[in-house]
């Protein structure tokens, strides 16, 4: 009786042992070499898994750095304190890259935008524009304001106030789930040093952009006009900003009638001159668009409030760092 239950225990003991021996050794045999630098970088990466850098998550991406197939400053979530720390894992330099946000080309709430009729359907943008004409605002660029942004968003970084989606830019990591959910193309990323954006996406022309919302665009071209930097044109109907010669001086924005250009005038700086340092060069003055420097060769300039704009030019041109915005 005790042989015929100790053998199969002998056996099957052995056989354990036997496996365990063999899966050991095919372990080391067979094993895959991981490079050290995939798991610091992996672990240094967030862990957020959105997406937002092109991979399927933090480990895709982790792995891709070290093969040299993404960027140091690929994770959008981390921005540049992460890309130079994964530089250092590197060993390599990385490059400066600003931070971007995701920002909403849209004006037209609740008080501004005319609807085609009252919805009641699914609070959903998608479901709305496929299926009920496109969806509920007469604008058909417009954001129909459902929240569907708003659901697929990691980061509680946008909310619908008023009908339209507008971004939390401290909480935005620019992973782009927002971008990719609108079916109205009305969210895009924007380097958040620029104060100036142009609120409206209808092609249309003014009096049938009038019909539908009061804060469209209507394609006057008197942005154009004031902007002393060739930063903003018309293109099929709608005012478009270059922002790689958009300065912020907001002068598109002062003179848009219908305040479908945003500028946050509450960041506007002026410029401000060092007397002690300032050896009258002119330089400054002669790189003034808006005649706001005053001062003659060899005396100490003097900007003038009233026509300064923020636009920083000066800063960039004076030889002795002499100007400072303020």
């Amino acid at each position: 009786m005790i042989n015929s239950l100790l053998w199969p225990i002998v056996v099957l003991g052995g056989l354990a042992i036997f496996f365990g021996i063999v899966l050991a050794y095919a372990s080391k045999k067979f094993a895959v070499e991981v490079d050290e630098r995939v798991t610091e970088v992996r672990t240094a990466l967030p862990g957020a898994n959105c997406g937002g850098c092109g991979f399927a998550g933090c480990d895709a991406l982790a792995d891709a750095i070290v093969r040299g197939e993404a960027a140091l400053n690929a994770c959008p979530v981390g921005g540049a304190p992460l890309a130079q720390k994964i530089a250092e894992i590197m060993g390599q330099v990385a490059e400066d890259k600003e931070k971007e946000v995701a920002r909403v080309i849209c004006n037209g709430d609740c008080n501004s935008a005319k609807d085609k009729y009252e919805f009641f359907g699914i609070e959903d943008c998608k479901a709305a524009a496929m299926m009920v004409g496109g969806g509920q605002k007469q604008c058909a660029q417009g954001c129909l304001g459902l929240g569907t942004c708003v659901r697929v968003c990691p980061f509680d970084a946008i909310h619908v106030v008023n009908g339209v989606a507008l971004v939390d830019e401290e909480k935005c990591t620019a992973c782009k789930k927002c971008i990719v959910a609108c079916p109205k193309n009305v969210i895009e990323l924007i380097p958040v040093s620029k104060e100036v954006r142009v609120l409206c996406k209808n092609t249309e022309k003014g009096k049938a952009t009038m019909d539908s919302c009061k804060v469209g665009c209507i394609s006057c071209q008197k942005c154009v006009k004031a902007c002393n930097f060739d930063a903003i044109h018309v293109d099929n109907n709608l005012a478009k900003i270059d922002y790689s010669k958009c300065v912020n001086c907001m002068m598109c924005a002062e003179v848009c009638p219908t305040k479908a250009i945003y500028a946050n005038f509450a960041n506007r700086k002026k410029a401000n001159i060092d007397q002690e340092t300032c050896i009258g060069c002119t330089i400054c003055k002669k790189n003034c668009n808006f005649e706001a420097i005053e001062g003659d060769v060899k005396v100490k300039h003097k900007i003038l409030e009233d026509k300064c704009v923020g636009c920083g030019q000066c800063v960039s041109k004076c030889p002795k760092k002499s100007i400072v915005m303020k």
